[in-house]
């Protein structure tokens, strides 16, 4: 009895860890609710008076990105913006041909009469935080702008986030990303999907009263003196967006998020590129909660609210560990709960989940409408939107746990850059991406192993107790053994 006592105990507090989760996305989508037709009163700078426009620097931080240079620098060149005051800073990190590829690019940007520089390290100490940290030491601008190399500005970005700036305390303007390959696949739906929330939900939730929240690497803009104030980029995390984030937010500093400009950007197409990018984003998260956690629950500017939802966005990658336990155990649990009838009300605690569910598919909801259209149609295509994220989701539980244990355990690891492919429709190609990791992960073994094991769940459900069998859980173990499925195959064949 001592065993399932502890499966029961471990069980119910995941359980209970993801109820709390999800009563925040609650809180959120409330707090989305009544923000959406707010109308901002921001101050902001007249660009009509040449003399209330600020010296912008645009950083690109890239490594050997030689399918997407080109491309970025030439949208890059395009931005509306007086010459006389934007420089562009190239920091380029690479190792490979991308390298002289670029610097071609550059001279012909150049010859335009526009600021731009190459500014390469003879290392890569503190990867692309270094990188920034780098070229902050010779940028001309009083504020910053980031992009990635997959990003894609509007040549009015910076008129449309740059006035926000006179408001002193503000020290940091993030936009919303928008995704150019979003119908490309199954795999870029479902990242779509989930980002969808993320900028739609909680960015616009937290911001609304508040809470702190999150630059997102790239698709904003920095005050410079609020980096320098924060400390400036420190790269002992895989997340350097969201550390410097947190400790400008420490210091008072505002931040702002701007729903309505989006910043058009490149998914990626291929599974392995995929769990990279969902190792380091997961893992970083982790770190991030081992090194604020106290200082969350010390800060004494802090509300008890914003202190609460403080912590679990720092745990939002947590709560994959604590999916990925509830899906194990629930086996077990079946053949507990129909071998133990004095145990029985232990069992009430599996409804959580089931609420749970209920409360993301009411709050992604709205995202999903936002973006679609409401209607009993597109209201049909949802449910099948969210039955499919939310199995592939699951599917990837095993690959983020290792990611958030090793962030808890203080393992480090290289940043790893996911692979750009250059890729809108299905007609372009990426197999000869030379980024592309080539060999699957062992994690795609145990994968594979868990897919089977879940069918042994949906079996399970047939034979268990004396009354005919008990398929209250067949629905989720059939969407695990999809997702996992899912996850195995397209890892073993690195198909898009």
């Amino acid at each position: 009895m001592v065993l399932e006592y502890i499966i029961i105990t471990i069980y119910t507090i995941c359980l209970l860890l993801i109820f709390m989760y999800a009563l925040a996305q609650l809180n959120l989508l409330f707090n989305y609710l009544k923000y959406r037709n707010k109308l901002d009163d921001s101050p902001k700078f007249d660009f009509n008076n040449p003399e209330e426009i600020p010296f912008v620097t645009i950083q690109l931080p890239v490594y050997n990105e030689l399918y997407v240079m080109k491309r970025l620098l030439k949208n890059i060149a395009k931005i509306d913006y007086p010459i006389e005051k934007l420089e562009i800073q190239v920091l380029d990190d690479s190792t490979d041909e991308s390298v002289l590829t670029t610097a071609i690019q550059i001279k012909k940007i150049k010859a335009l009469g526009i600021d731009i520089q190459h500014i390469q390290r003879t290392n890569r100490q503190g990867f692309k935080a270094g990188a920034l940290k780098e070229g902050l030491k010779t940028a001309k601008g009083e504020f910053i702008a980031i992009f990635d190399a997959d990003f894609l500005p509007k040549a009015n970005w910076l008129r449309q986030t740059i006035p926000y700036f006179k408001d002193a305390q503000l020290g940091v303007v993030q936009t919303k990303w928008s995704h150019i390959n979003r119908n490309y696949s199954t795999l870029t739906k479902i990242q779509a999907f989930a980002l969808d929330a993320h900028f739609t939900l909680e960015q616009v939730g937290r911001n609304s009263k508040g809470h702190f929240i999150n630059f997102n690497g790239t698709a904003g803009a920095w005050r410079k003196e609020c980096i320098y104030d924060a400390g400036n980029w420190e790269g002992d995390t895989l997340t350097e967006d969201l550390d410097l984030s947190y400790r400008a937010q420490f210091r008072n500093w505002k931040f702002k998020y701007l729903e309505k400009v989006e910043t058009p950007a490149e998914l990626p197409v291929v599974i392995s590129a995929a769990r990279s990018q969902q190792f380091r984003w997961n893992k970083g998260g982790a770190e991030n909660f081992q090194k604020m956690i106290k200082r969350i629950l010390r800060n004494k500017n802090s509300s008890f609210k914003t202190k609460i939802h403080s912590v679990l966005h720092l745990l939002n990658s947590t709560m994959f560990t604590c999916i990925f336990l509830v899906s194990v155990l629930s086996i077990p649990m079946l053949y507990i709960k129909n071998d133990y009838a004095h145990l029985k009300p232990y069992f009430y605690s599996m409804s959580f989940f089931v609420v749970s569910s209920l409360i993301f598919f009411v709050c992604y909801w709205f995202m999903y409408k936002k973006i679609y259209g409401s209607g009993f149609k597109n209201f049909i295509i949802y449910i099948g939107a969210f039955l499919t994220f939310f199995s592939i989701a699951m599917g990837f539980s095993l690959h983020n746990t290792i990611a958030v244990l090793e962030g808890h355990f203080g393992k480090k690891s290289e940043f790893i850059r996911t692979p750009k492919f250059n890729i809108k429709t299905i007609k372009d190609g990426w197999e000869n991406n030379k980024y592309i990791k080539k060999r699957p992960s062992v994690h795609v073994i145990l994968e594979g192993i868990l897919a089977l094991y879940f069918i042994f769940g949906m079996y399970s459900a047939f034979i268990v107790g004396d009354q005919g069998g008990d398929f209250g859980l067949f629905p989720f173990h059939f969407m695990l053994f999809a997702g996992y499925s899912y996850v195995f195959f397209k890892s073993i064949f690195s198909k898009a």
